[in-house]
């Protein structure tokens, strides 16, 4: 009979988890190296070392947790991210890492011995909510992200990544550099629609999107909203409107599956009777084709520089960060297939919109994701929700995966 996870184990371990940060409306407000993710740190670390885990953190604030193999291999990492964005949901990123440590758990109930090691990881800083780019921790450890632009990351405060760090006490002595892992594997909540609107309640995710993220900041002339001639006007916010009805464009012009968005607007002086100077706004695009973000970045650079000349302000554009379209590993993807097959689950394969820690994990090691549904393919919400069912389902089919990789007796 094969091993199943403690289900009533992990729902405990998810509402204690979900206090940490819980906002008023039952949702989650954990942002990146806050106290309130401090405290989600500490309980996740007391638990790995409670489930006998060799417990490492390194110079990012990853956080690594070992199960002891039969032979001095490489092991099989399980993980995800512990950080929420702002009002968004208690499945998100910790869900991954809590099915990790009951897979090891399940493990431990059952005495069963594995030939290579069986790790977890928490990654630091996944959202990018607080601190640019997404993904921070894990890029760092591929060796994409420079250590120190990391540590000089800052948010809108003013407040630098590598000083909240230590701050909470996550300033880990170990290297945070690649080192050899047998295989990593990643169960997170597919953030879209398919797998509910198909009544499934496995992903076998085969890769992940191709993704641009670019900074654009206009800067017309501050003037009072009352005395100026509507004819003498450079007002940045308009130039914003205008390119962001544009951005929403692109994706038509291009088509396929396609999205581009803009999620941040900062409006200075942004009182109301001044003309707008300076806006300051993100744009994201994602495609699963890579030369379809080639050619949106180009559209953008367009639509940008028309609509600053239309307006008469100035701007700056940067497209500080660019992820390639990621494959997943056959042999991962398969194993991970099977285990969905042989655990009962109803499963598809299916490509990942949305980034994850296993997109720079891909560059370190053999890799492969999980999903479960999400209700009505929200997420980053306070509404972000994953029937129990689906969860232990998508859990066991990450246990049974993990354990064939690590050559379980």
């Amino acid at each position: 009979m094969q091993m199943q996870i403690n289900r009533k184990r992990l729902e405990e371990s998810m509402a204690a988890l979900g206090r940490i940060g819980e906002t008023p409306a039952g949702g989650l407000s954990r942002l990146a190296l806050t106290d309130e993710d401090r405290r989600g740190r500490d309980l996740l670390v007391e638990w790995m070392r409670a489930a006998g885990l060799t417990v490492a953190i390194d110079r990012m604030g990853n956080i690594f947790g070992e199960r002891p193999g039969r032979e001095g291999l490489p092991p099989v990492m399980m993980g995800s991210h512990a950080d929420s964005v702002p009002t968004g949901g208690k499945y998100d990123g910790q869900l991954g890492v809590l099915c990790a440590l009951e897979a090891i758990r399940t493990l431990n109930d059952n005495k069963t011995a594995t030939r290579h090691p069986v790790a977890m990881a928490i990654f630091t800083n996944e959202e990018g909510a607080r601190f640019q780019p997404a993904m921070i921790g894990s890029g760092v450890m591929a060796g994409q992200i420079a250590l120190e632009d990391a540590y000089n990351a800052r948010d809108r405060d003013g407040l630098r990544l590598g000083d909240e760090l230590e701050r909470i006490g996550y300033l880990g002595p170990e290297l945070c550099i690649p080192r050899p892992i047998r295989a990593y594997l990643e169960l997170h909540i597919e953030q879209g629609p398919i797998l509910e609107e198909q009544h499934l309640s496995v992903g076998v995710v085969e890769g992940i999107v191709a993704i641009s993220w670019s900074k654009l900041v206009l800067t017309g002339v501050q003037d009072h909203a009352g005395p100026t001639p509507m004819r003498m006007r450079k007002d940045a916010l308009v130039a914003a409107a205008d390119i962001v009805r544009g951005v929403r464009e692109i994706p038509r012009k291009i088509g396929g599956d396609m999205v581009a968005t803009v999620g941040r607007l900062d409006v200075a002086p942004n009182i109301p009777n001044a003309i707008p100077g300076k806006v300051t706004m993100s744009v994201d695009l994602r495609a699963p084709d890579e030369h379809h973000v080639t050619r949106a970045v180009g559209l953008l650079d367009r639509l940008v520089k028309d609509t600053a000349r239309a307006e008469g302000v100035r701007y700056e554009l940067d497209h500080y960060w660019r992820v390639p379209r990621t494959h997943f590993d056959l042999e991962v993807v398969d194993t991970i297939e099977r285990a969905a097959k042989d655990t009962g689950a109803r499963h598809r394969r299916l490509l990942s919109g949305a980034g994850h820690d296993a997109q720079y994990m891909a560059a370190i090691c053999p890799t492969g994701m999980i999903f479960v549904p999400s209700r009505g393919g929200r997420s980053h919400c306070e509404e972000e929700f994953t029937p129990m069912n689906d969860i232990e389902e998508g859990a066991n089919t990450l246990l049974l995966a993990a354990s064939r990789l690590a050559g379980a007796d």
